[in-house]
């Protein structure tokens, strides 16, 4: 954690699942300070009340900023002295955004916007944006909605100095156990003895940790350029076997049957995190991918007499092709998440 060591990092949406999971792991280290920037003040409160419970001695490092990226004059109003840049704000409910798809607009793309100016302005070193593998191919109104989030962060990479800030993205797959995910909804529902509702039994999701994704954002701190998009090599797995895995780790005597209900508005039968065309430049990183952006400039004129004919082997990273997990597999990778352990009861 060295280069964070008296730094000050700012967390857009802080008091959601990611910027929690962020401020955990940073909140021990040697960071001097974390901005918690985000509407709703009661979350807030309660984060701070937690903190100040839980962690007394490093509390005193968070401090907490009502704004919303939708208005740049608040996020400018935080960004003063901001080394780092954690950018988690976002509207990420399928069916919400499908029936207002000009807020998802409102807060993805254009408050994404607001978040980069401002820190080109202030100066800040590094900005992670958080993407969805929704954006690849997408199909939905928040896929699309990231989709040019993502365009936004490459077209400001462009035209930034790369020794004075760094803007990139991480693209990541489902997170379990985050807010509004349908694990915990899935434990409620054995709890009532109600089914288990799954849309399509046969649909494929990626699957990872909230840890893991830090991970993937601290390995974008530390090793993206500008413009580029971070992906982690993330296994995935049917429904019905992430259903039975919750389902027999909570479901001991066995009442909840597992329903099928159809698929929601804007869903897909299987996620992509890498598109075809993006795997043309894609590099390996060992546990990540790295797709930089086309540094290429308007003047195509010379493009219709100049090609690349290089591509890379792989062709498409999604949730069908990549190594799909069974029962046992998926309720050990449960067991291994905190949210789970304690719902259980498990030291």
């Amino acid at each position: 954690m060295s280069m964070f060591k008296n730094k000050t990092l700012l967390i857009t949406g802080g008091t959601g699942s990611f910027g929690n999971a962020v401020l955990n792991r940073f909140l021990e280290t040697d960071i001097g300070e974390i901005r918690i920037f985000s509407r709703d003040e009661k979350k807030q409160d309660d984060m701070r009340h937690e903190f100040q419970q839980k962690m007394p001695e490093v509390a005193g490092k968070i401090k907490f900023f009502i704004g919303d990226v939708r208005d740049i004059a608040s996020v400018k109003n935080a960004m003063h002295g901001v080394d780092y840049i954690f950018h988690a704000a976002a509207l990420k409910q399928v069916p919400s955004c499908e029936f207002f798809p000009i807020e998802a607009v409102k807060t993805n793309v254009l408050g994404t916007e607001n978040v980069l100016t401002a820190a080109v302005e202030a100066g800040v070193k590094n900005v992670v944006c958080l993407s969805t593998d929704k954006a690849a191919y997408p199909v939905n109104a928040m896929g699309t909605s990231k989709a040019m989030m993502e365009k936004v962060v490459v077209a400001k990479s462009r035209n930034v100095d790369p020794k004075k800030t760094t803007i990139s993205c991480t693209r990541y797959g489902n997170v379990m156990c985050s807010r509004g995910s349908v694990i915990p909804l899935w434990i409620e529902q054995i709890r009532a003895g109600k089914p288990i509702t799954v849309t399509e039994t046969s649909m494929t999701r990626f699957i990872m940790s909230l840890e893991e994704a830090v991970d993937l954002v601290l390995f974008a701190f530390s090793n993206a350029e500008n413009g580029d998009i971070m992906v982690q090599k993330a296994p995935a797995c049917t429904i019905e076997v992430l259903a039975k895995a919750v389902k027999e780790l909570f479901d001991k005597e066995n009442k909840s049957e597992i329903k099928v209900i159809g698929i929601r508005h804007g869903e897909k039968m299987y996620e992509t995190l890498l598109t075809n065309e993006e795997c043309a430049g894609a590099i390996d990183m060992g546990n990540f991918y790295r797709v930089p952006a086309d540094k290429r400039d308007l003047n195509y004129d010379k493009y219709f007499k100049e090609g690349n004919v290089e591509r890379v082997n792989l062709s498409v990273f999604n949730s069908n092709n990549t190594a799909l997990l069974t029962v046992e597999e998926v309720k050990e990778k449960l067991l291994e998440l905190s949210y789970i352990r304690n719902e259980l009861g498990i030291e």
